[in-house]
């Protein structure tokens, strides 16, 4: 800059050359571009510094609580009874005694039959038993005086049974034309109305028993040893959110089903009450429980296929560690071996870590969480 100052200077003031100006624009132009690199340069060093960036995660601590053992399953209830009503003989339905949805004990008459042929062949078969019940009398007496043979007193015996027999099916028939509810229970379907030709063995009313519902699971072949008769179990159905309804494990199938490899349990609930043959159960069974277990959010665990894992917090970087896991209650999991209490396991962000990974905590889960599970 000083020669350029000393040719200007010897110029008098004068205007530079065409090429005095070239020149003055190829050195300007020059130094701008070597102060731009030194900068980009810096940049790059600066980053290189900087060392990969710190990934965020959520984290909860391991804490003690109690956890049950449990099986869950689902299906839907039954009545544990249930009936078809058939009409054991054809005839007219003269009335009709119950509605649907009505209460009805067994024994409780629900349709009458016109029985007029009845009665008449009852009152026909009384008078051939009376007569034959005479003549027998008579023949008995005659009988004792010799004058009538055994033969002939045997064949009149014989008739008046006979009669007998055929008299006590004409009852019988005419008993037929009162339909009687055959359990206890509430009329589920109603088919005639009064009026309405019934024929023999048509069914013409449903009863359903709702006094115990059932529900049947089929359980894997791995929990016959677990689940026992006598067993609590709860029961949540889809149709009343927010309510629990206790029973109990009626029986259990001892035989596996070689196709499916399961096994039956049948529970037992009360009926009478909210819950309806057909509604879609939620069932679980606890068969054991631990009062002081070390556990974690199942969110914590590693979903990649290999064997139960998580990420722990160590010095600012994420190290897995593998995981011995005991039982499973809900949102918590159960840790037999490889974490001690209130070491902190990542529960959100674990996706983006890799082993040694920087870790950047936010959030305030650790303490809430350890405190629900402590709580629990």
């Amino acid at each position: 800059m000083q020669a350029l100052s000393t040719v200007t200077a010897r110029n008098h003031g004068c205007s530079p050359s065409p090429r005095l100006l070239c020149l003055i624009i190829m050195l300007l132009a020059l130094a701008a571009c070597k102060g731009g690199d030194g900068g980009k340069d810096k940049d790059k060093d600066e980053d290189a510094n900087k060392g990969p960036e710190a990934v965020p995660v959520e984290v909860s601590k391991a804490a003690r609580r109690s956890i049950a053992a449990s099986y869950t399953g689902t299906a839907p209830l039954e009545a544990s009874g249930e009936s078809q009503v058939v009409a054991k003989t054809s005839g007219i339905a003269m009335r009709v005694f119950v509605e649907v949805g009505q209460q009805v004990r067994a024994g409780q008459a629900l349709v009458q039959l016109d029985a007029a042929r009845a009665t008449l062949q009852v009152a026909q078969s009384d008078a051939q038993v009376r007569k034959l019940q005479a003549n027998y009398a008579r023949a008995q007496q005659l009988a004792a005086q010799k004058m009538v043979s055994a033969n002939d007193l045997d064949q009149i015996r014989y008739d008046l049974e006979n009669v007998r027999a055929t008299n006590r099916l004409a009852r019988l028939e005419l008993s037929y034309a009162r339909v009687t509810a055959p359990i206890s229970g509430v009329v589920a379907e109603r088919s005639i109305k009064p009026g309405n030709l019934v024929q023999i063995n048509t069914p013409i009313m449903r009863i359903v028993d709702v006094s115990r519902l059932e529900a049947t699971l089929n359980a894997p072949e791995r929990e016959i040893e677990t689940l026992k008769a006598g067993q609590a179990v709860q029961l949540t159905a889809d149709a009343l959110p927010g309510k629990t309804f206790e029973g109990r494990i009626d029986r259990v199938s001892p035989v596996v089903d070689a196709g499916s490899g399961t096994f039956r349990v049948i529970c037992t609930f009360e009926g009478g009450g909210l819950l309806q043959p057909g509604m879609f159960g939620r069932i679980r069974i606890n068969y054991d429980q631990r009062a002081n277990a070390l556990v974690i959010p199942r969110t914590a665990l590693l979903e990649d296929g290999s064997a139960p894992a998580v990420y722990i917090v160590r010095a600012g970087k994420a190290a897995r560690t593998a995981l011995k896991l005991g039982y499973v209650d809900g949102e918590w999991v159960e840790v037999r071996e490889g974490l001690r209490e209130g070491q902190p396991v990542v529960i959100a962000g674990k996706s983006a870590l890799r082993e040694g990974s920087a870790v950047q905590v936010i959030g305030g889960s650790a303490a809430p969480a350890a405190a629900r599970a402590a709580a629990q």
